[in-house]
């Protein structure tokens, strides 16, 4: 099937408040192929099923990890087939090969989670479970618009999501004071970045940063750059990408570099740790995505910060990415029917208990936009929303709002390799997006795994 482009499709507050954030994730679905697809190639009906993640049980036993342990622990308690929890530290998870490793391998897990962007990797591998049969249509229905469907495939759904996560950027209101500047010298556009950036700079702290580990979840935090300027890498079933906007997004992230006012490497767990770097005092300025806000709540509560929209290049217009992990079941795993039903269970629970879990998750141990309505109605009734930084993600940032790309690695791979060779090796950006286009062009022909958009 050949590819085709998503729509560039914001949505208004007026839209998010009344339970409409997700339609715009549903113009992104096409997928990768694996090497060899894991697990028990038979499928069948275990008592015990594995669950990979990258919250718990981890060593620091926060409110995350909590979370996953007392979710697992009440599903053991009422059912026969149990599930057990395997922590794959952040690093490892999102940027590492542990997951395809163990797919490649035969050794896949039962249940784990997956990004958007890396959806149609394990689709077009044939290792995804349909969870239709153990969804009620009350629970279907209770997802936001497009929510369901852009983890559908010929209208059979592979993934539950978790939340809904927007980018922005973090600023340290220390650090402003300290260079001697105010919220009137807050950044709009890219050239104010990098000239406010420099201010920022001193011996011990870097003006601004970006994620500069190579991987899923640095395309995701580069893609808005990219979006302000009208860019995308595929344009009606044919590549985009070798176009003024992504060679200007690629030199702008090269040229905080080159400025020395960005480092080369995040501390803690990379670009979207803003505890250990904004919050450490190690950078001034930093991209990440909500789920930060509860981070510094629980790490640094008493740590002075604020959020802006991303900034934008001259004439450009406001961009985020709407990102989420959504839960999946091994299709040739131990028991996946038993996964399904867990997975239906835990994130699509309509009763008061299944909106209370999604309410915790979404807005005390973790800070997403809900991707269900009644998680959200149950939210806005505790005033989650109401003030603060949260109220600027939902406000402002999220209605500018496009869901994560779904690429598969033969088109997003030549899109990283652009942004390392730029960011990091000072490559030319023109020649990074002219060669990065080749590759996918030439991909692009002889593709022929579930529909790219």
């Amino acid at each position: 099937m050949a590819a085709t482009s998503f729509p560039a499709t914001p949505v208004s507050r007026r839209t998010i408040l009344r339970g409409g954030l997700g339609a715009v994730a549903a113009s992104a679905v096409g997928g990768p192929l694996l090497t060899a697809c894991g697990g028990d190639e038979s499928g069948g009906n275990a008592k015990e099923m594995s669950f990979w993640n990258f919250y718990g049980p981890s060593d620091d036993q926060g409110p995350q990890s909590k979370w996953f342990i007392s979710l697992v622990d009440e599903w053991n308690k009422n059912n026969d087939v149990k599930v057990k929890l395997r922590y794959i530290p952040g690093k490892d998870y999102l940027n590492g090969t542990t997951l395809q490793t163990a797919f490649q391998s035969g050794q896949g897990p039962d249940i784990f989670l997956i990004s958007p962007g890396d959806f149609l990797r394990y689709y077009n591998g044939g290792v995804l479970q349909d969870l239709g049969p153990a969804l009620s249509e009350e629970s279907k229905n209770d997802y936001l618009p497009g929510l369901l469907e852009a983890r559908s495939v010929d209208g059979k759904v592979y993934g539950l999501p978790m939340e809904i996560e927007p980018l922005a950027m973090y600023y340290s209101e220390a650090a402003f004071e300290k260079a001697g500047l105010s919220e009137a010298d807050l950044p709009k556009t890219w050239d104010q970045t990098l000239a406010v950036a420099e201010k920022l700079t001193g011996k011990d702290r870097y003006g601004v940063m970006f994620e500069t580990l190579p991987g899923y979840y640095q395309n995701f935090t580069w893609y808005p750059f990219l979006w302000q300027g009208d860019g995308t890498p595929i344009k009606d079933g044919k590549v985009a990408f070798d176009s003024p906007a992504a060679v200007q997004a690629l030199k702008f992230w090269q040229d905080t570099i080159q400025n020395k006012v960005a480092p080369r490497k995040a501390l803690g767990d990379g670009g979207g740790d803003v505890v250990s770097n904004l919050g450490s005092g190690a950078t001034a300025m930093q991209q990440s995505g909500i789920w930060a806000v509860a981070d510094m709540r629980a790490r640094k509560k008493n740590f002075k910060y604020g959020i802006i929209p991303h900034p934008t290049p001259e004439g450009g217009k406001p961009a985020t990415d709407l990102g989420g992990w959504a839960f999946v079941a091994n299709a040739k795993g131990k028991n996946p029917e038993a996964a399904a039903k867990f997975i239906a269970w835990a994130l699509g629970s309509t009763d008061a208990a299944g909106v209370e879990r999604q309410r915790q998750w979404n807005t005390v141990v973790k800070t997403n936009v809900p991707p269900r309505k009644s998680v959200q109605a149950a939210a806005d009734a505790k005033g989650a929303f109401a003030e603060g930084v949260l109220k600027e993600f939902v406000s402002e940032i999220a209605p500018t709002g496009k869901p994560e790309p779904r690429f598969p690695p033969e088109v997003y791979q030549p899109i990283a390799d652009a942004i390392q060779a730029c960011q990091l090796n000072a490559a030319d950006p023109g020649k990074a997006a002219a060669d990065a286009a080749a590759r996918i062009d030439t991909f692009l022909k002889t593709y022929q795994g579930a529909p790219i958009s």
